[in-house]
């Protein structure tokens, strides 16, 4: 595993961990906003970035991730002893959760930035994670756009095509793609580094009698976050509950609880053929399946940017610089609680 590291070893230590198609680089424009006399620590996830691309055993959810990442609290990355702040997007919220449930004695706090659902992405109905179909129909790895995969796999940096990686991180990762800035070249060679195949992004699919005609496979990225294999509500239980920041954009379209890479939400809006209606196949409430089951863990904020999109750490660096800082700091209080930045 690839792992990027800046600041003294005995500084206050942070662990960022990035999220889907993308890698510790994304990390960048925040961290060149953090204390220089910190310990900041970012691992590439396997199969992005410079690590190996060893394959994804998605029966296991998030744990394969987990475990890679666990290595670094006791590899001499951080002081002994240190119990870092743990910082998660996307899908690396739902890798944090994992690492949570497993070593809930190893963090100081943690900050959930736009993450995956506790109860996976897709195929569920309602705050409780209730399941659309017995098979976990629309999600996993044949959930997923072919032509992005595509070119995703081709490396494409055309500015011009509407299924290409430029344009999604234009308009799937934030709200506003001038907050891309002097940013965008480097982000974009981190969301290049994808490793494509069947054992890593996306994953492999199986065919399934319940619309959209496809349920998730057992190995690579995508089928790690459906509901079938991943659920961290056991957060919930945990003996140890350090304070957990959640930060999010109010105009995010990835996850929402009418998120545009949600099947259901597609087919809702014509876009997928066939949907079976509202009843029987209804769009995941991603939003507030989050909100309710960290209001059932406690100890929790929820901070929301008005008009950010999934990245806030990019379209609101110094925004989430501070919240990061007041975490390390110890200044936030742990009562749940909504700030809202205009």
């Amino acid at each position: 595993m690839h792992v990027i590291s800046r600041g003294p070893l005995d500084g206050p230590p942070v662990l960022l961990i990035h999220g889907n198609c993308s890698s510790a680089l994304f990390w960048e424009p925040l961290v060149a906003r953090l204390p220089e006399a910190w310990r900041i620590v970012a691992p590439d996830l396997r199969g992005y970035g410079d690590s190996d691309p060893l394959p994804v055993d998605a029966t296991r959810g998030l744990r394969d991730f987990a475990d890679d990442v666990a290595t670094v609290l006791t590899d001499g990355s951080f002081a002994p002893g240190a119990r870092p702040t743990l910082v998660g997007h996307s899908m690396g919220g739902g890798v944090a959760l994992q690492l949570l449930i497993d070593h809930p004695d190893a963090f100081s706090a943690v900050i959930l930035e736009a993450p995956v659902s506790p109860y996976g992405f897709g195929g569920t109905r309602d705050e409780a994670g209730t399941p659309t179909a017995p098979d976990f129909a629309g999600t996993g790895g044949g959930a997923v756009n072919q032509d992005f995969v595509a070119l995703l796999a081709a490396k494409d940096r055309s500015p011009d095509n509407p299924a290409g990686p430029r344009t999604v991180m234009r308009t799937f990762y934030v709200a506003d793609p001038t907050s891309l800035g002097e940013w965008e070249e480097l982000l974009l060679d981190s969301m290049l580094s994808t490793v494509v195949s069947d054992d890593n992004y996306p994953g492999d699919s199986v065919t399934s009698p319940n619309w959209p005609m496809t349920a998730p496979g057992g190995r690579g990225v995508l089928n790690t976050m459906a509901p079938r294999y991943l659920d961290l509500t056991a957060i919930v239980d945990l003996p140890t509950k350090p304070p957990i920041t959640w930060i999010r954009g109010d105009h995010d379209v990835i996850v929402s609880d009418a998120s545009l890479f949600d099947l259901a939400q597609l087919g809702k809006l014509g876009a997928v053929p066939g949907w079976p209606g509202e009843e029987e196949c209804p769009p995941q409430p991603m939003v507030s399946q989050t909100r309710a089951v960290l209001e059932r863990y406690g100890p929790y904020r929820e901070v929301v940017y008005a008009g950010c999109g999934h990245s806030p750490h990019i379209e609101r660096t110094a925004d989430f610089a501070d919240e990061v800082i007041k975490a390390v700091e110890r200044l936030t209080p742990g009562t749940p609680q909504k700030r809202t930045h205009g």
